[in-house]
């Protein structure tokens, strides 16, 4: 234990972390923060980019670290159908679009370390433009999910490991389902269920989160079986489960008023919101609005540095 304690705080005065920086880094991965999907035989464990950006400015600080994109490269473009085909006339036919795949590097530096990390992207969509878009935004923040992750456990590290046994689960959590193996991915993931909450406008027009706002419910039996049924066309469009929409009810709320403003201003005009809604909270019930809300986040804290 002492040697332990000896090696903490010279690392701390090496790197220019503080204690308590070391000891956040040192701790175990809360399983609250970690999701899970079906891949191949298996499941694949990962933590979301929204989590991991609000894990860094915990530890680090607000303006405590950067992240530059260093590297950005298209690796494939080509015409593709979207959608199932069609088992029964009443089923929607597939359209044609593109799939795009982008790899990036990206540089994350705290005080005067420097870390790095690759990761790839993909797009598809029946627009070009909007999958290019999507591909490089999931590339970027693949690539700072693992250059982050190089610093420990609470950005993924722990996921490594595959028995996870720096991975802590409290009494209110469920433990994985133990004989399947598991790996760390830096993906996104459907969820499964939808919810709302009661992001109001202001006399301006901007949202806001009231500190009483109701916690996200689960959506009705019809509502979600007509959720999975959509989803099978569209992918962006599957249901987000009550614990994620709540999570970003409170990571919406936390942002300063002018970045909340003008995050509010931004997701009206994406999902074209009507002026007339009071409310945008329960529009966050899907996974497109999950990750343009993750690659708005992303972009926040690339602009805060560079300003």
């Amino acid at each position: 234990m002492t040697t332990t304690t000896t090696i903490d705080r010279s690392v701390a005065q090496a790197s220019a972390l503080t204690a308590e920086q070391v000891a956040a880094l040192a701790a175990p991965l809360s399983r609250a923060n970690v999701k899970e999907r079906d891949q191949g035989r298996g499941k694949v464990s990962y933590i979301e980019g929204w989590v991991v950006i609000a894990e860094a400015n915990r530890i680090f600080g607000f303006d405590g670290w950067q992240r530059e994109t260093v590297a950005l490269r298209c690796v494939s473009q080509a015409e593709r159908r979207i959608g199932r085909e069609p088992s029964k006339p009443s089923d929607p036919p597939q359209r044609d679009g593109w799939g795009v795949t982008y790899t990036a590097r990206v540089r994350v530096i705290v005080g005067g370390i420097v870390r790095e990390g690759s990761g790839a992207g993909h797009g598809i969509d029946v627009d070009l433009g909007q999958a290019h878009e999507s591909a490089i935004k999931e590339a970027e923040t693949d690539a700072m999910k693992r250059a982050l992750m190089t610093f420990g456990n609470p950005f993924g590290l722990a996921l490594y490991d595959k028995q996870q046994r720096q991975v802590t689960t409290t009494s209110s959590e469920s433990p994985s389902g133990g004989g399947t193996t598991q790996r760390p991915s830096h993906g996104n993931s459907p969820s499964t269920a939808g919810g709302n909450g009661t992001l109001r406008r202001s006399v301006a027009g901007n949202g806001h989160l009231p500190s009483s706002h109701r916690a996200a419910g689960l959506p009705s039996a019809a509502a979600a079986t007509d959720g999975t049924e959509e989803a099978r066309e569209d992918p962006a469009l599957l249901p987000l489960d009550g614990t994620t929409i709540r999570r970003i009810h409170a990571t919406i709320r936390s942002l300063p008023q002018p970045q909340l403003e003008g995050f509010t201003k931004a997701f009206r005009k994406r999902f074209q919101v009507p002026a007339e809604a009071t409310s945008i909270a329960d529009r966050i019930c899907q996974k497109r609005h999950h990750d343009w809300i993750e690659t708005f986040l992303v972009q926040h804290q690339t602009a805060a540095v560079a300003s």
